[in-house]
């Protein structure tokens, strides 16, 4: 697994989606409000960091792989801070910036004394109510069909804006096919509609959601929720994470592969870790690894970066140390 992770140098990966930028307000409890039953804070700091495909483009660079990433940005404040906070690994050439579009914002008010940890208090999302154009769509199409020409993995990021399709994920999959080159997807909402990619990961409760079923600790319900999404996706490969139960592995003739969670259970902050565990898959599999040895680095990475606050990465190094350590 360790040389897979040196692997990760290697890989050239495309990440293609919703960039949205996290903006993180920081504030210290002054007293509560007579106006009403909140409390007031101090205001500190503001901080904005790529979310979205931003932040699973910016898990690829931590852990060392080549990255490119198509997207939209807005030519507002919030679209030139983000990019400015997209780490110098990400290639940016892929990124198209129409006129009057607003760039999707997701603060996070964070509360907190001076020597204690700032607590997630409430979140305030500023999504654009125009949507996407053809002519914008048709940009994003053509900047992924150049990016992906010479990538080892492609990794699909669908957070419901209307820019990624199943069609647009049809396209790119033509493409590399020929090559054999894994494409992977992660959709918030549409998870169903993508058909015969490489691989996703959904979460337990975005499984539920799509499948109208409750999982909840029922060995049997999981392995047929699992089998029926593999089925009806027609991917290689479906994994769901499952929080504190780690993660379950479904592949067409293969055994269900259920692999415990890495490290405590105890978390510090669950923002961004599907990209994180996304970013792994994909990575791993560029390398040359197997599903199976993708999702166990995948679930290692998770359980790194849901110990750490807000919208975080993993480093390559960092992977290592708890290998060795495990």
């Amino acid at each position: 697994m360790i040389e897979l992770i040196k692997g990760f140098a290697r890989a050239k990966v495309v990440v293609i989606g919703d960039l949205i930028a996290d903006e993180y307000v920081y504030g210290r409890v002054a007293r509560v409000s007579r106006e009403a039953p909140v409390l007031i804070l101090e205001y500190d700091s503001t901080e904005i960091v790529p979310g979205g495909a931003g932040n699973a483009a910016a898990n690829v660079a931590a852990l060392g792989g080549r990255v490119r990433l198509v997207s939209l940005v807005g030519r507002d404040e919030p679209g030139r801070r983000v990019q400015r906070a997209l780490p110098s690994r990400v290639e940016r050439d892929g990124l198209i910036r129409p006129a009057g579009l607003r760039t999707p914002v997701k603060t996070r008010i964070l509360a907190g004394g001076i020597h204690s940890a700032k607590q997630q208090v409430v979140r305030i999302d500023r999504l654009s109510t125009r949507p996407v154009t053809d002519a914008e769509r048709a940009a994003v199409g053509r900047a992924a069909d150049a990016a992906v020409r010479a990538a080892d993995a492609v990794l699909i990021s669908d957070y419901g804006t209307g820019l990624v399709t199943p069609a647009l994920a049809r396209a790119v999959a033509d493409r590399v096919r020929p090559r054999g080159v894994p494409v992977l997807v992660d959709s918030r909402y549409a998870l169903t509609k993508y058909r015969r990619l490489t691989a996703c990961a959904p979460n337990e409760s975005e499984v539920e959601q799509a499948l109208g079923v409750r999982i909840d600790d029922n060995p049997r319900v999981l392995e047929r929720a699992g089998r029926r999404l593999l089925e009806r996706t027609k991917m290689q490969a479906v994994v769901v994470t499952r929080g504190s139960r780690g993660m379950a592995v479904f592949e067409s003739g293969r055994p269900t592969v259920h692999i415990p969670i890495f490290g405590s259970d105890q978390v510090a902050d669950v923002t961004g870790a599907g990209d994180t565990v996304m970013a792994a898959l994909t990575l791993t599999l560029a390398a040359g690894g197997t599903v199976e040895q993708a999702a166990r680095l995948a679930n290692i990475a998770g359980g790194l970066v849901v110990m750490k606050r807000g919208t975080a990465t993993v480093a390559a190094a960092e992977l290592v140390r708890a290998i060795r350590r495990a």
